[in-house]
């Protein structure tokens, strides 16, 4: 989660202050309270990746029967915020071999489905439900008071659910995480009690890549466990190293005993501050000097080129996407190391998923691995349009950052794209994070190694964010129990087993009369067979249904509503059920994602405080209207 697009990086921390500042002494209570918060590796590896591995679909949980050595290690790893044509093997002029190389010896997903915010989408990939009914309809930060009030609403993960590690814990798997959650941050929240046997966890949406801080003012602090108990992460680390780093230990720690692992590796990478050791952004520095127009119709030519989007797909250009010629010399150089950057975060990446590969190899693990790497959504794009300006320079100072062009990306540093090089980064998708079009919700997908027979191949079907939780476990041969776990009542998982797709290549897993809904924040859709429902708000929608068949225009730039009314108005009704289904709430009326995140950010930093002026002034008025009661009442 980062603040939304529609509000400049100034104005927002501006606000904040001065919201703040405005409660403190006018004694305003709040509309919306807040629940508990929750080396550039060039080579690519010489190991392959095995293609065959005993067929353990549909084996019970917990199955003696089963030996643990016959089972795959799984490796599911998550990018935060990466664009759908990110990857070289997407599309990217970023160099990526390692990815490439999984995705040379595995299957490439052109048409899977997230939600377009972080938090919806890893309920739904760690449990296999709906975000409604997992209880995270969109980030914590957003969650509307009206919401909160139903207990099942918080934008925290729900009792009602059980986690994919849970599930492989109890089926004698060991269980790992080391990187961001993001589902709750109580005791009962963190996945230490969610699965996880071993855990290096931060919290929050986001936090600085060298040092123990937060990246935006809502929250106090960085908010850091390990194995369920709160830590400080050394300074000077970069986050995708010291989550690799981590994740190493954990494996390497119990590896003697022959059981499989599952390692969940949700990197910050490159989420919001974009930030990168400068070996890895340097080879980028004059890269993007072309501009972002170049660079997203570039990587629109490789994406046909490659087979991820059909031949002759048209690309839609949004009005949020500057005129890059009317920049100055000085502007260009700047806004290209921004991007620089960006491009070296996923280069750093990249190289810390061969570290761990590499590893592997060396313990003989390698070949028995499942990697699934995936994105919880599509670009980011709410960073300011134009980051240099005095402003900026003041309020990040505030927070002790600098945005000098010279030392972009480095510790101490504060760095966004724009949503201009957000375009690009969604090439040839249309919108990005938290808008309902493709550019937002479809990312690159990609699972190599056991029971993976096809190399180097490219799967059109559509997936969703839940598919990924069916995968995993049937990968494993676990069976989820459907209505009750470890004593207490839970919702049957409604994704889909993706091996089919690796093994058989059938042309969907989902029927043509099946529909996959969505609604975040009130951006909403509708999958069906290749045709598409979408509803976005402003500012890059107008809050009108459309319709458009994502299989041949994934760019979503012909409206086919009035050409196909019949299968428009059948989608309609289709997404009506889909809200009663899955329990989605209708937004309270005039809900700004903006005023409640800032609305959140004051509870969390300055709720103590200005709860007790506000006692305080409650104590004095009373005393006052007391005095002049009993002066009244004197002959």
């Amino acid at each position: 989660m980062t603040l939304p697009v529609d509000l400049p990086l100034t104005g927002r921390l501006t606000f904040l202050v001065t919201a703040a500042a405005i409660c403190v002494f006018s004694g305003l209570t709040f509309a919306e309270p807040i629940a508990g918060l929750d080396a550039a590796h060039e080579d690519t590896l010489e190991a392959t990746l095995e293609t065959t591995a005993p067929d353990t679909r549909g084996a019970a949980l917990g199955s003696a029967s089963q030996g643990t050595s016959e089972r795959p290690n799984i490796v599911f790893i998550l990018a935060d915020d990466l664009g759908f044509s990110d990857l070289a093997s997407y599309g990217s002029e970023i160099k990526t071999p390692v990815l490439d190389q999984l995705a040379a010896s595995g299957v490439r997903f052109s048409n899977f489905h997230t939600a377009a915010n972080c938090a919806p989408s890893r309920a739904m990939m760690l449990t296999g439900v709906s975000n409604h009914l997992a209880g995270v309809p969109t980030i914590p930060e957003m969650v509307p008071a009206a919401h909160r009030a139903t207990n099942e609403h918080l934008g925290t993960l729900s009792e009602r659910v059980v986690t994919i590690a849970s599930l492989l814990e109890a089926s004698g798997y060991h269980t790992y995480l080391s990187g961001k959650w993001h589902l709750g941050s109580d005791p009962h929240q963190r996945p230490y009690s969610r699965g996880f046997e071993k855990t290096l966890a931060l919290m929050e949406s986001g936090a600085d890549n060298w040092e123990h801080k937060t990246y935006i003012p809502i929250y106090e602090d960085a908010t850091w466990t390990e194995s369920g108990e709160l830590v400080r992460r050394p300074s000077g680390v970069y986050s995708s190293s010291y989550l690799v780093d981590k994740m190493i230990s954990f494996i390497d720690s119990e590896l003697g005993d022959g059981a499989p692992f599952f390692a969940y590796l949700p990197f910050q990478a490159v989420h919001i501050p974009v930030q990168a050791p400068e070996e890895y952004t340097a080879p980028y520095e004059e890269t993007y000097l072309t501009g972002w127009h170049k660079i997203r119709a570039a990587r629109h030519e490789t994406a046909m080129d490659l087979g991820m989007v059909p031949q002759g797909a048209a690309r839609r250009e949004m009005s949020s996407t500057d005129d890059w010629d009317a920049l100055s010399p000085a502007e260009q150089q700047y806004e290209a190391k921004r991007m620089a950057v960006y491009a070296g975060m996923v280069s750093a990446m990249d190289a810390e998923i061969g570290r761990l590969q590499n590893f592997l190899a060396e313990r003989g693990e390698l070949a028995n691995t499942l990697f699934i790497f995936t994105s919880d959504n599509g670009a980011e794009a709410s960073g300011a349009p134009k980051q240099d300006t005095a402003g900026n320079r003041w309020s990040l100072s505030r927070q002790g950052y600098s945005i000098d062009e010279s030392t972009l990306g480095t510790q101490g540093s504060f760095n966004t794209i724009s949503p201009s090089f957000a375009s690009a980064a969604a090439s040839p998708l249309a919108e990005y994070k938290f808008h309902a079009g493709e550019g937002g919700m479809r990312v690159p997908l990609i699972i190599s190694g056991p029971m993976v027979q096809a190399k180097d191949e490219i799967t059109h079907a559509f997936a969703w964010a839940t598919d990924i939780a069916a995968t995993i476990l049937s990968a494993a041969g676990v069976s989820h129990p459907k209505e009750r776990f470890a004593g207490r009542p839970i919702l049957p998982m409604t994704g889909k087993n993706l091996l089919s797709l690796l093994a058989d290549h059938e042309a969907r897993i989902y029927e043509e009369d099946e529909f996959v809904g969505y609604e975040l924040a009130g951006n909403r859709a509708l999958f069906k067979g290749d045709f598409k429902l979408h509803q976005s708000q402003p500012p890059l929608g107008d809050g009108q249904w459309r319709l458009y068949n994502i299989a041949t225009d994934p760019g979503e730039t012909n409206d086919l509503a009035e050409l196909e009314p019949e299968r428009f108005r059948t989608m309609l009704a289709d997404y009506e059920r889909f809200t009663e289904q899955n329990n989605v709430l209708p937004l309270p009326e005039g809900y700004s994602r903006t005023r409640t995140l800032i609305g959140y950010g004051i509870k969390t930093r300055f709720g103590d405080t200005i709860l007790a002026l506000m006692l305080t002034a409650s104590l004095l008025a009373l005393m006052v209207f007391i005095a002049r009661l009993v002066r009244a009442s004197r002959p």
